[in-house]
């Protein structure tokens, strides 16, 4: 098992928290997400799926997309990817397909997660491409803004149903 930088990681899941808190600010689902390669960041994303009416448009799908514009290949075959929440199927397929090496994400996911909790896509040996999966880095900060937005949209649909 690899040796775990935690320092470095943390400094790195601090970037994505602040990918998250864009989504929020635009009341969406506070998820951020960012790759790294050679201790740069080629590509950032947050969640936009309401902006856009998209449901691809999930932050890691954009921070893949940016990250593979960024050094002009689909294949990111070296780079970890820091993510607030536990990636969905469709973010993991989409790791797996660019490559990913590193996958590290902060809180886990008990109703969409693929990346241990419901199932681990990332390392499933059936797939051409395996990364290294670490979940729960600042698992407690992740999880408490997908807790605060979600406390406050129910207080705000509450608040409209008296109204």
């Amino acid at each position: 098992m690899k040796e775990i930088d935690n320092e470095k990681h943390e400094k790195w899941m601090r970037l994505a928290i602040e990918e998250a808190q864009k989504a929020q600010q635009l009341a969406e689902v506070p998820i951020g997400a960012i790759v790294v390669l050679n201790d740069e960041i080629i590509g950032r994303g947050y969640n936009l799926r309401e902006t856009t009416q998209d449901a691809t448009t999930h932050a890691e799908m954009i921070a893949i997309r940016e990250a593979c514009q960024n050094v002009g290949s689909w294949r990111l075959e070296e780079s970890q990817l820091y993510v607030t929440l536990e990636p969905c199927p469709m973010c993991s397929g989409a790791m797996i397909l660019s490559r990913v090496k590193e996958v590290y994400f902060g809180a886990y996911d008990p109703k969409g997660g693929t990346a241990g909790t419901l199932m681990n896509l990332l390392t499933d040996e059936r797939f051409n491409h395996q990364a290294h999966v670490v979940g729960g880095v600042l698992e407690t900060e992740c999880g408490q803004l997908l807790t605060d937005f979600f406390r406050e949209l129910r207080l705000r649909k509450k608040k409209l149903k008296k109204g």
